[in-house]
This record gives structure tokens, C-alpha cells and sequence, in this order.
């Protein structure tokens, strides 16, 4: 599993340097859009069937305000909306640096 060595914000963007020696840059607001929580994703029930989250919200003006390692696998952002309950697993952020 490739493993961030350091993450800093450069202007409104989470920069990533990861093991394998390449780089991620994410804006925060894309960050805040694809947060794996159950608030902003949904859950789905045993039959498969998607309930809540959100669709279509405007995140342009969420910045991230601070973050932390959650054991070896994933981070947890706090973004200025106060949001702060996505696991972003180390495999998703180095998919969404990618896009």
C-alpha cells in the first residue's frame, strides 16, 4: 500500500508526497465533494438501497483547515464548513490526486 510521507496546503489545494516518490494535488473543495462519510455519500442498507447524502451542493468555498493520520490508512480532513467525518483512505486519495 503506497503511504503519504507529507501533506501540506498550498493555497486551497492538499498537496501529497507519497512513498513511491510521486506528488497528489487536490482542491479542497473536490476534497469536501468526495467525502467517503455517510453525510455526504449516503449509506447503503442490507438491500443495497442508498439513503441520504448529498447531491449537487456548491463546496467552491470550502477550504480545509487542518487534518490528522488515522492509524496507517487513512486522514481525516477538517474542512471550514465544519464537516470533519469522511475517512479518506490512503487508496482514495491517491484516485482523487489522480483525476
Amino acid at each position: 500500500m503506497i503511504k503519504p510521507t507529507n501533506i501540506q496546503l498550498i493555497g486551497n489545494e492538499v498537496a501529497i508526497a507519497w512513498d513511491d516518490g510521486s506528488e497528489s494535488y487536490i482542491p479542497a473543495p473536490v476534497l469536501r465533494e468526495k467525502s467517503p462519510s455517510a453525510e455526504t455519500a449516503g449509506e447503503r442498507d442490507i438491500l443495497g438501497v442508498l439513503h441520504g447524502g448529498e447531491t449537487g451542493k456548491d463546496y467552491s468555498g470550502v477550504t480545509v483547515e487542518s487534518w490528522e493520520f488515522i492509524g496507517s490508512y487513512a486522514v481525516r480532513f477538517r474542512f471550514s464548513d465544519r464537516h470533519a467525518t469522511g475517512l479518506y483512505s490512503y487508496e482514495l486519495l491517491k484516485r482523487l490526486g489522480s483525476s
